[in-house]
C-alpha cells in the first residue's frame, strides 16, 4: 500500500560469504554504479572468532512512480 505524498523504497541486500576490504569495496561500488544508495552492513561474528564470517550489505532506491 502506497501512502500519498511517501516515495516507494526498493531494497537490495548482497550477503557476502567472503568478508575482506576488497569485497565490501567492490560490492559498494558496483551496486552505487547502478543507482542504488549504500543503507547500512551488517557482520556476523563467531564466538570463535573475532573476524566476521559473513556480511550482509543492504542498499535503497526510490522506486519509479506504479500507476493503478
Amino acid at each position: 500500500m502506497r501512502v500519498k505524498g511517501l516515495p516507494m523504497i526498493k531494497y537490495k541486500v548482497v550477503e557476502l560469504s567472503v568478508v575482506t576490504d576488497e569485497s565490501i569495496e567492490d560490492t559498494l561500488n558496483q551496486s552505487t554504479a547502478k543507482g542504488w544508495h549504500f543503507d547500512s552492513i551488517q557482520f556476523v561474528v563467531r564466538e570463535s572468532s573475532k573476524r566476521p564470517s559473513m556480511a550482509f550489505v543492504l542498499f535503497t532506491r526510490e522506486r519509479p512512480d506504479e500507476q493503478g
